[in-house]
């Protein structure tokens, strides 16, 4: 029963650790797209923002809000 509930339990917990594994290859997408972007001057202080606050999701352990964030970043960068 135990070993049963503990197989439950890691299968659970399991994609947890691959979205927050995630966050750092958005991140590093993002990076890459920047410098190459044509976006006003607004828009691109808007995706550096959301990319910054993204990060700072990511390593408070907040991986849904990092992907919130990022997501949008990426959006506005078109990837």
């Amino acid at each position: 029963m135990i070993t049963r509930i503990s197989i439950a339990l890691m299968l659970a917990l399991a994609p947890l650790s691959a979205f927050a594994n995630s966050c750092p290859s958005q991140m590093a997408a993002i990076d890459a797209a920047i410098p190459n972007a044509s976006l006003s001057e607004a828009d691109m202080a808007k995706v550096k923002e959301l990319r910054a606050k993204g990060e700072q999701l990511h390593q408070s352990g907040d991986h849904a809000g990092s992907e919130a964030a990022l997501g949008e970043a990426k959006k506005m960068l078109g990837i």
